[in-house]
């Protein structure tokens, strides 16, 4: 009788599950950090050998629960440190959580960092190779597509110079064109967009906006909250680590802006 109560109760939860990307349960992530400054990688490892590090915890995450749906587009925002970055690693799967459950469905495309993979020794088409291996693409499937991406990126003069010679903004157009080459089931982002010129960054824009009309599920941490209201359906607020407020992004919105505007208590 109990395993039949089990077995239809896993049935009920897989069925539920089928609507939404991602779901977190009770996820925690926690640091452990040396409570004494520790000058060198030297006398970290001697104090390891005599024990005599000491360490204290940090609770990056704790107890969050956040259902994204499938095709939604979702905001996170908060104070810097709130834990949005780390949400998105775990998410990710860059970082294991020390407590609850993650469940993703479909392919994950993160955008942490654009540009993290290029070496700077390699032209803008030799990293094309290097840095779409990195996000999962195939050599021939790059090949293939290679000036498709250095046409979006508008650095046609510039991709077969070394990326030592790139501003920082180039690298970054370079990056988006790579890793938004191909449209994901799921796709993160982490403080990006800001990315070239206001022409390039409507150009980024629409190929978002293509994506989400074509069913991809997107994740956004930005501090601009006009782009959030532009962007997304829902917004989630996270606060030291824990989940304020979730719901629609005008709503979520407000209530930070009227949080953030409150006098801090003495």
């Amino acid at each position: 009788m109990s395993s039949t109560i089990a077995a239809d109760s896993e049935a009920a939860a897989s069925q539920s599950f089928e609507e939404f990307a991602i779901r977190l349960q009770q996820v925690g992530v926690c640091f452990a950090l040396p409570e004494d400054r520790i000058g060198s990688f030297k006398e970290y490892v001697l104090r390891r050998l005599r024990r005599r590090v000491q360490r204290r915890q940090l609770w990056a995450l704790r107890s969050l629960d956040l259902d994204v749906r499938r095709g939604e587009t979702m905001g996170m925002i908060g104070h810097n440190g709130a834990g949005k970055s780390t949400l998105l690693k775990v998410i990710c799967r860059v970082l294991r959580p020390t407590a609850g459950r993650v469940m993703v469905r479909g392919a994950v495309a993160p955008l942490l960092e654009l540009g993290a993979g290029f070496h700077p020794d390699l032209t803008g088409r030799e990293n094309i190779l290097v840095n779409g291996a990195i996000l999962g693409y195939g050599r021939r499937f790059l090949a293939r597509r290679t000036s498709e991406i250095v046409a979006f990126s508008e650095l046609d003069e510039f991709i077969d110079l070394p990326v030592r010679n790139y501003s920082s903004g180039m690298v970054a157009r370079l990056g988006f064109a790579v890793a938004t080459i191909r449209r994901p089931d799921i796709l993160v982002l982490d403080e990006i967009l800001a990315v070239g010129d206001q022409r390039f960054q409507t150009k980024c824009f629409e190929r978002l906006q293509a994506f989400r009309a074509q069913g991809t599920t997107t994740l956004v941490v930005s501090h601009s909250l006009p782009t959030l209201l532009k962007l997304c359906d829902r917004v989630a607020w996270i606060d030291h680590g824990r989940l304020e407020r979730v719901g629609p992004a005008a709503e979520v919105v407000a209530a930070y802006q009227a949080s953030a505007a409150q006098p801090e208590a003495p």
